[in-house]
């Protein structure tokens, strides 16, 4: 009943893997990937490819499976089954009637194994690195259906796949550790996350923005490039911007933060908001050294406040400028010319949000790759869709205010900025600055430096459920619009 689809192992003949399955009667026939020529034997069939992550891959896996289901490995790391295996993704399979099943698992690693949990999917789980681990159970009809709707694609073929299967059949994660692998990518959570600004990934990452915005046409989630008008209205508004600061035990950064934004030269008053979080390191006493009057000191009457409830506390203060302008207490602004930089850019193309682009640089400020992040691949017309695709959106953020104050930010500490991108984009403009305007410290304080798998999955499944909420309300908004 299953088909076996897997990278060619080092260790042919001789494999564990494939002594184990050739043996089980579920199993119908194995197929081994092979970039060189290979020849079959009795007990696998050898299919040449060009890419594992290709069109082509998926179409010449579908001409030749013949069971009710795949197990596909996707990744050339060792995999031991447990006897219950393929049993378990079957009889889930035939009760579900799910197009994908994945499971969490053992990894094995530096000597030890440890659990390796995934997440739960969602409609908005369509970011490309989504972690289905190695192992995809995947019912054939529905492989087969996706892949002859598939358009040439190089690198986004199995991503593509997965979308369109999304599209009528469920995907389950069965929450059992079904299998034991090894690990493949060993770096920590902050060295990851931004692959998918690397320049080397461009051609990568502009077909994988293709096939998510089809999958979003597809769907009923996708915007045209079509804005509401901004009319700034600056009556109410002492200052043109404010810069805010959340900070929380921060006492070896927070000095520099507040100086790189006292020393701005604008032709526009601004004054400077921080939001202390109760901090207890020297925080506090650090920013009321700071002897400026542009400097608004609060420390909140709350104690339940994360990061997104900090930024709603100060613009909503009386004293909060028309535009609202992000300064994380960890970082600075290039030079003395950011903030006049971003407010002209709000007035240049009238928009309710302008990201501007950062530079990562160590504790000291010397630059450490990937260097610059641009975030080039937003553009005017597709931005806001391709937005549902990646992690983030940029750095420094600054909105208007009036729009900032309607719409709020969840209180929460990770992806507050996330969401309200999301939800800005969604009917307004954002403008776009690609020369860098900030430096981006990483250091071992950094909240995302180095997450374990609970708090890397705890924050991954948030950033999945705002993209669902935002997905569903897209899709509401073109019903109602049609």
């Amino acid at each position: 009943m299953i088909d076996i689809v897997m990278p060619v192992p080092i260790d042919v003949p001789g494999n564990e893997l494939i002594s184990g399955l050739e043996k089980s009667r579920l199993v119908n026939k194995i197929f081994l990937l092979s970039r060189t020529e290979l020849e079959s034997q009795s007990y696998f069939d050898a299919l040449v490819i060009d890419s594992f992550q290709s069109s082509d891959t998926m179409n010449l896996i579908a001409r030749n499976i013949s069971a009710e289901y795949i197990l596909l490995l996707t990744q050339q790391v060792e995999i031991e089954l447990q006897p219950q295996t393929l049993g378990r993704f079957l009889r889930t399979a035939m009760d579900t009637g799910a197009g994908i099943l994945y499971s969490d698992y053992f990894l094995k690693g530096h000597g030890e194994i440890v659990d390796r949990q995934v997440i739960d999917y969602q409609p908005g789980s369509i970011r490309d690195n989504f972690e289905f681990g190695p192992l995809m159970f995947i019912e054939a009809a529905s492989f087969k259906a996706a892949v002859q709707k598939q358009e040439e694609l190089h690198y986004s073929g199995l991503y593509d796949l997965r979308l369109r299967i999304s599209e009528s059949k469920r995907i389950i994660r069965i929450p059992e550790k079904l299998y034991t692998a090894g690990e493949l990518d060993t770096r920590k959570t902050g060295e990851k996350q931004f692959d998918y600004v690397d320049p080397k990934n461009r051609s990568v990452q502009i077909e994988m923005e293709r096939a998510a915005t089809e999958h979003l046409k597809r769907t009923g989630a996708y915007l045209k490039p079509e804005f509401e008008t901004i009319k700034f209205t600056a009556d109410e508004f002492e200052n043109t911007a404010s810069v805010i600061i959340p900070v929380k035990n921060r006492a070896a950064t927070i000095e520099d933060a507040v100086k790189s934004a006292l020393q701005q030269k604008t032709n526009f008053p601004f004054n400077i908001i921080i939001v202390d979080n109760h901090s207890s390191d020297g925080t506090t006493e650090k920013i009321r050294s700071l002897k400026d009057e542009r400097i608004i000191h609060i420390i909140p009457k709350r104690n339940d406040l994360g990061i997104g409830g900090c930024w709603n506390l100060a613009v909503n203060h009386p004293e909060c400028g028309l535009f609202s302008i992000q300064l994380d207490s960890d970082d600075l602004y290039k030079d003395d010319s950011t903030l006049q930089k971003i407010v002209d850019k709000f007035y240049q193309e009238k928009c309710a949000m302008v990201i501007g682009s950062y530079i990562m640089t160590d504790f000291d400020l010397t630059e450490i790759p990937p260097g610059l992040i641009d975030h080039k691949e937003w553009t005017e017309e597709n931005g806001r869709n391709n937005a549902l695709r990646i992690n983030g959106l940029g750095a420094p953020r600054a909105f208007y205010t009036p729009i900032l104050r309607k719409i709020g930010l969840p209180n929460v500490s990770y992806g507050e900025d996330y969401f309200i991108g999301l939800a800005i984009s969604r009917n307004y403009k954002i403008g776009r600055i690609y020369e860098p305007l900030y430096l981006c410290r990483r250091w071992e304080g950094n909240s995302d430096a180095a997450l374990d798998i609970k708090k890397e999955n705890e924050f991954n499944h948030y950033k999945d459920f705002i993209r669902t909420s935002e997905i569903l309300a897209r899709q509401k908004m073109n019903a109602q619009n049609d």
